[in-house]
């Protein structure tokens, strides 16, 4: 019973969580302010650490706000939570190249592999670079990016 109660507990704070995760994402995508929306995924980080979509997020945010060092730590943290996601090997090439840190090429080509084993994320990573170029239009170094990843 003890065991099912604290399982119970740990559940609903992680639906919680995931409820603050989507409502920080939609106020993000609805065009609030950068800053309290950063606010909203650094709080979600600080009650789950490990949560790398929200790492993922932060360092995005970071990078248009060209809090470029930041972006850079948050993107390396979503990266080690999870090699896997291309959006977060995306976000720590922004952020190698716009703090002029070697390693960028092995994160492009990373991705471009993932491209290959999973067209899809094409038109994900499509989105999320005119989202980029949408908030911060003349970003140089999101148009090495997609050209490098020939999107």
């Amino acid at each position: 019973l003890f065991c099912c109660l604290i399982l119970n507990l740990m559940n609903n704070e992680n639906n919680q969580i995931e409820i603050d995760f989507n409502g920080a994402l939609s106020r993000y995508k609805s065009g609030h302010p950068l800053h309290t929306v950063l606010i909203d995924f650094q709080k979600i980080i600080n009650q789950i650490p490990n949560h790398f979509a929200a790492w993922t997020c932060l360092s995005w945010l970071y990078l248009l706000m060209q809090n470029n060092d930041e972006a850079l730590r948050s993107a390396k943290q979503a990266v080690k939570l999870n090699g896997q996601d291309p959006q977060a090997r995306m976000n720590l090439s922004l952020a190698l190249l716009a703090t002029n840190t070697k390693g960028v090429r092995e994160h492009i080509e990373i991705i471009k592999r993932m491209m290959i084993m999973l067209p899809e994320l094409n038109s994900e990573l499509k989105e999320s670079i005119q989202d980029g170029f949408e908030r911060y239009p003349d970003w140089p170094e999101l148009s090495k990016v997609k050209k490098w990843l020939e999107l």
